[in-house]
This record gives C-alpha cells, sequence and structure tokens, in this order.
C-alpha cells in the first residue's frame, strides 16, 4: 500500500510482466474513463493505491490501450470521418469548402494550443504536477465547475473559430493530471452557450488529433528506448480498452441531454475526496 504518497511515479522506461488481471482492470479503467468527463489520469492511478505491489503499466502497455481508444472514437464517428475525407477531395479538386470542411478546420484551430503548451511544458508537467494533491484537488475543482456548468442549458449548435481556439486553450489544462480532457472541453462549451450534444460531439471530435498525437509520441518513445513489447498483453489491451471505450462513448452521448453532467460531477467530488484521504494513511 502506498503511505502518504506526496508525488505520483509514473514509470514509462521500466516495463514489467503484468498477470492478466491487471491487463484487465487497467484496459477497462483506460476504456471507460478516457471519455467520460471523470479524469482518467485520476483513476489509473488508484489500482495502487488500493493494491499492494502493483505494477506500473509501462510505456507499451499504455500505447496499447490509447491505441484501443483511438480506434473506438475513429469507429464511432466513421461516418463524420469519411465526409471529412470526401469533402477533403472536393477541395482538392477545386470545390469550394462546404461545412465539413469548415468544421474541421475548427478542430484543427482547436488543436493547436495543445500542442504548443504541451511541446513547451510537458516536462515540467511530467516532474512537478504529478502529485496525489494535484490530482486530487484538480479532481475536486473540475467537477465543481462542471457541475456550475451544466447548470447553464445552452442549447447552442454552432460554433465559431474563436469559440473552437477558447475551448483549444481550456483542453491545455488537460495536460494537468486529474483535469480530464473532455470534462474541460465540454464544460467550457456549456460556458459558450452549447448544449451538451454539441458540447460533446465537439469535444469527441476534438480527442481525435489529441489521443493520435499521444500514439505517435509513445510509438516513437518505444522505437528510441527499444522497451520490451509482451505482444499478448498488447493485444488484450487494445481489444478491451477499444471495446469499453466505444460502448461508453454511446451510452454517454445517448443520455447526456436526460440525465445532465451533474452525476458526473459529483462522482468525481467523491473520487478526489477518496484520494486525498490516501495522503493521510
Amino acid at each position: 500500500m502506498v503511505k502518504c504518497p506526496s508525488r505520483v511515479i509514473f514509470i514509462q522506461t521500466l516495463e514489467y510482466r503484468m498477470e492478466f488481471h491487471h491487463v484487465t482492470i487497467l484496459s477497462l479503467i483506460q476504456g471507460i474513463t478516457e471519455f467520460l468527463p471523470i479524469s482518467s489520469s485520476a483513476h489509473l492511478i488508484l489500482p495502487s493505491l488500493i493494491f499492494d505491489d502493483w505494477p506500473d503499466q509501462g510505456l507499451t502497455f499504455d500505447t496499447a490501450v490509447h491505441l484501443g481508444t483511438l480506434v473506438a472514437i475513429l469507429t464511432y464517428y466513421r461516418r463524420d470521418m469519411m465526409l471529412f475525407c470526401s469533402s477533403g477531395k472536393n477541395l482538392l479538386h477545386g470545390d469550394p469548402a462546404d461545412e465539413n470542411i469548415d468544421f474541421l478546420a475548427k478542430i484543427i484551430v482547436a488543436t493547436i494550443p495543445v500542442l504548443i503548451v504541451g511541446a513547451f511544458f510537458q516536462e515540467f508537467i511530467a516532474n512537478e504536477l504529478r502529485s496525489l494533491y494535484v490530482l486530487a484537488g484538480t479532481t475536486i475543482l473540475f467537477g465543481l465547475i462542471l457541475w456550475w456548468a451544466d447548470q447553464k442549458k445552452g442549447a447552442g449548435t454552432t460554433i465559431s473559430y474563436a469559440q473552437a481556439l477558447l475551448i483549444g486553450i481550456a483542453q491545455t489544462l488537460a495536460l494537468i493530471p486529474g483535469t480530464s480532457r473532455s470534462g474541460v472541453t465540454i464544460t467550457v462549451a456549456l460556458f459558450l452557450g452549447m448544449s451538451r450534444s454539441f458540447a460533446t460531439r465537439f469535444s469527441f471530435m476534438l480527442s481525435i488529433p489529441a489521443i493520435s498525437g499521444a500514439f505517435i509520441l509513445k510509438i516513437w518513445q518505444i522505437h528510441t528506448e527499444n522497451t520490451f513489447v509482451e505482444w499478448t498483453n498488447l493485444m488484450i489491451g487494445t481489444l478491451l480498452s477499444g471495446l469499453s471505450s466505444l460502448l461508453c462513448i454511446h451510452i454517454f452521448v445517448s443520455v447526456i441531454e436526460r440525465t445532465g453532467l451533474a452525476p458526473y460531477a459529483i462522482y468525481r467530488i467523491i473520487l478526489g475526496i477518496a484520494l486525498l484521504s490516501f495522503t493521510y494513511h
């Protein structure tokens, strides 16, 4: 059991042989929490706090579950992806930009801030902000803000370039553990007057370049560090995280207008308090 963990240690270069139950639990945690506004980083640390000698998942396994969640979101929005490709092809042939190209351009605009901030501050965040106190604090704080934003009950189904940029700037906060990428982007979209459904759609579509970038970076790290690969675990992790993500996306999108975001906000607050309790043991 971790005692008074003032700093959460994320090992990326040392790989442990993971048992099947480790692979299963971590894959499902990653798949379920990646798109829900409840912070995947806050949940991935829980097994090591609850169980003795819980192994770090390692770089290759982390890459595998990211691939699973990427495939899940691409599968769910496959029709949008096909429309983007079709409109892009038409644009290359001289046709004017249509609404699909316009929406895609806004996703690109919203992605730029996290690329810039990540490039300059990723090392600082990794070294200074991965403490259990930060994790618990951001989980609670952004849970309260999410609850507040959900009371706005906007109805907007369009987004401007300026609004896309604001959401993109907010996405940079997700580099801080415990914030939740989907949580902070949906929160800002709600404050900007968008409906829950549209805010969720833009947030989830915005996750595609974000997860893709993280996946490419991890692949490069594996290549440069000559990391050990346990192929069976990777295949299981990719499959389980992908299927659980796809199911969660479908359910969340289907019920968000009816349930609202208050249940997720309350859950975050409870989770944050639970994480804080571990600092006093």
